[in-house]
Order: C-alpha cells, then structure tokens, then sequence
C-alpha cells in the first residue's frame, strides 16, 4: 500500500507538473495573444496617424491651390477694373481736348482737313 500510495502521490505531482506546464502553456499563449494584440493596435493607430498626415498634408496642397487660383482671380478682377476706370478718365480727358480743338479750329490753317461734327462725335 505505501508503494501504492507513493505512487499516487507521484501521479499527484505528475499531474501537478503536468497541470502547470499547461498553465504555464495558457499563460504564455495568453501573453503572445496579448502582443499580438498590442502590435495590432499599434499598427492601427499608426496607420491612423499616417492617414490624418497624409489627409493633411492635401488639405494644405489644395489649401494653397485655392489660395494661388483666388489670387489670380482677384488680380485679373482688379486688372479688368483699373482698365476700365483708365479707359473711362481717358475718354473724359479727350472730350475736353475735342472741345478745344473745335473752338481753335486748326483746320483753319489749311494744313489739316476740316473734321465735321459727326467725325468728332465718333473719336
């Protein structure tokens, strides 16, 4: 019976030994999960960053797009408008130089052909 016993308790720490390896084999399975699931989450939000750097960087391209396309806008606005008030003071600074060309008539001098009054009208 001690043979008996002994052996009994041998299969005990067998078992034991045996139940704490597998424990052993759970917790390190356990523990290569639970990395793999760190370097998962790690990827991911790493990726993340990457993509709001790369969502970034394209707002501020076309940020800057926008910008040189508004500028060039407003500058040929601002063109068209200095244009337009030159050709406007430019034809205010004619008339006057018509009306004193009809009160000195020129033409008088006989070097220059009479201008008639539709032909001062249309310059």
């Amino acid at each position: 019976m001690t043979t008996k016993c002994s052996g009994n308790v041998n299969s005990n720490a067998n078992s034991n030994a045996t139940g704490q390896a597998t424990g052993q084999a759970v917790r390190q399975m356990k523990d290569t999960r639970r990395s793999w699931l760190w370097w998962f989450l790690a990827i991911v939000v790493a990726s993340q960053v990457y993509f709001v750097r790369e969502l970034v960087a394209a707002f501020a391209l076309f940020a800057i797009a926008f910008v040189a396309i508004a500028f060039v806008v407003a500058s040929l606005y601002m063109l068209q408008k200095s244009l337009e008030l030159a050709v406007a003071r430019l034809a205010a600074l004619r008339q006057p130089v018509m009306n004193m060309a009809r009160v000195t008539n020129l033409a008088s001098a006989g070097n220059i052909a009479s201008v008639s009054p539709e032909n001062q009208k249309a310059a």
